[in-house]
């Protein structure tokens, strides 16, 4: 029996040296081919091609797309119709102008192409072996801590871009004069200034100098793609979730395989709405953060949120409304989308959440009412920290829907105190997503319903000096129940708003 158990250590021992040889040499030769690939992929670009030796940063861990339940393909199809709602929300970016043309990374050249979409009257640029030089961008360095900039004006925080802040390498070699990329013409096509105070996008796409190869020279390489992104009214929650979509919208129609690293082109200074950003997307940096002339891979320029059809809605009617993407996909039509719910999903998703969740299961367990509330705090360098009042009783409305809540007989109800200037973005997507209501008046806060579960129902408390479409459009546009109490002043009598959160609440069976 002894002799018997040993014959089968022996065996056992010698199968295993046997597997350990053979991962062994798998993973050598894996390692070794991995290495030669890369090299020929990128021996026209890597900097091998260059006459200086150019430090490479290690590759970065990219954050892989999630898989979502009102995803549709973004691939460019000719036929979105002009003013449709693919076109407003997706991608009506149909018409490509090729700058310098892909076909020049085979001789070691840059590339550059604009996307122009004619219902949107902007464009999504990339380009390949771009360098941007940190030194001739005019701006704050940004990131800071906001006590520590208390004052600063908005124009140390916006960039100010001088002729070579960016460059690509053209064809010619080494006797290529430096010339700009682009003339005036081509941004007035392409990049309109339309309503736009301050195009960062057109004078960033002025500022690009091309150069030949004697003058192309880095000294850090990025070679994940990166999404170069400015901000504006940076610490407003609105406008942020204009760039949040920017953003997406961008790296879909640009079509990366995984999420972009992000680089900031501003001076502003950090705020609570970045946890978000880092979330979305794979990771964060102040282009002032970089020690000098950095080259990028892939670089994209992604539009202002004042060129996002959630801007440009205030102003101009964009008629859609929202609808599943599985109906979309079976019955397309132009007055329809899916796009809202599909990047509200992307915001949950980025933070873990589940988002094939549905407001069904929540008869059992009771409904969650949010109260969306408005509170002081220091938003940015100019702000007093003073929040104006919507809701002028606000405290009052909010101590009788409590007793309203703990008296609700029919079924349990769960108000919630959403006071988010105290909470984590994480926290405040959350207390969105398990709400079955929002209720609040009108304010920035409210834009958090895009990442609202399907049959959500917005109640939106509207003073007479603040009566705009913001929350009525994005509720519409997501295909989400939509009710107002639009006020005489900024008094809202609790009984009310009592009766309609009551009524509310019978069409949701409770």
């Amino acid at each position: 029996m002894k002799k018997k158990h040993s014959t089968l250590l022996k065996i056992l021992l010698a199968l295993f040296a046997l597997n350990s040889v053979s991962l062994y040499l798998y993973f050598s030769s894996s390692h070794h081919n991995n290495h030669h690939n890369q090299a020929e992929d990128h021996r026209d670009t890597t900097a091998e091609s260059f006459p200086v030796i150019v430090p490479h940063r290690g590759l970065r861990l990219s954050k892989p797309w999630p898989i979502i339940p009102s995803y549709l393909p973004w691939s460019l199809t000719p036929n979105v119709a002009l003013m449709s709602c693919e076109a407003y929300f997706g991608n009506g970016f149909t018409r490509v102008a090729d700058v310098l043309s892909p076909k020049a990374v085979r001789s070691g050249s840059s590339w550059f192409r604009c996307h122009y979409s004619g219902t949107l009257r902007s464009s999504i640029c990339e380009g390949g072996k771009i360098r941007m030089d940190p030194q001739k961008i005019k701006m704050s360095k940004g990131g800071e801590k906001l006590e520590g900039v208390i004052g600063r004006t908005e124009e140390e925080e916006l960039p100010e871009f001088e002729d070579g802040a960016f460059e690509v390498e053209g064809e010619g070699g080494a006797r290529l004069k430096r010339k700009k990329l682009v003339g005036e013409e081509f941004l007035n096509e392409f990049l309109p200034v339309g309503n736009v105070l301050k195009h960062t996008m057109r004078e960033l796409v002025w500022s690009v100098a091309v150069v030949g190869e004697n003058d192309f020279a880095c000294q850090e390489w990025v070679e994940e793609p990166t999404l170069l992104v400015t901000r504006f009214e940076y610490a407003n929650l609105f406008h942020t979730v204009t760039d949040w979509y920017s953003a997406y919208v961008s790296s879909r129609v640009t079509g990366l395989p995984n999420r972009p690293h992000l680089v900031f082109v501003d001076g502003h200074c950090e705020t609570q709405l970045e946890e978000t950003w880092k979330a979305l997307f794979s990771s964060l940096r102040y282009a002032k953060n970089f020690s000098g002339p950095v080259c990028f891979r892939h670089a994209i320029f992604s539009p202002l949120g004042y060129e996002t059809a959630l801007f440009k809605g205030l102003t101009e009617e964009i008629n859609c409304h929202g609808a599943s993407a599985h109906d979309l996909w079976q019955n397309p039509d132009d007055r329809k989308t899916a796009r809202l719910s599909e990047f509200g999903e992307m915001i949950r998703a980025a933070f873990g959440f589940p988002v094939n969740r549905h407001h069904a299961d929540k008869a059992v367990s009771g409904h969650s009412v949010l109260f969306v509330r408005r509170e002081d705090y220091l938003a940015h360098p100019r702000h007093k920290g003073k929040v104006e009042s919507r809701l002028s009783n606000e405290q009052e409305v909010f101590d009788s829907l409590q007793r309203w809540a703990s008296n609700h007989l029919e079924c349990k109800v769960n108000l919630v105190n959403g006071l988010f200037a105290h909470m984590t973005m994480k926290e405040q997507v959350q207390a969105i997503q398990d709400a079955s209501v929002i209720i609040g008046a009108h304010g920035a806060g409210l834009t958090h319903i895009v990442s609202a579960m399907p049959n959500t129902v917005i109640l939106e408390i509207i003073s007479s000096f603040f009566r705009r479409p913001h929350f009525q459009l994005i509720a519409q546009w997501k295909g989400l129940e939509y009710h107002a109490i639009n006020l005489d002043g900024s008094y809202a009598k609790p009984g009310v708003v009592i009766d309609k959160l009551n009524d509310i609440m019978r069409s949701l069976g409770c």
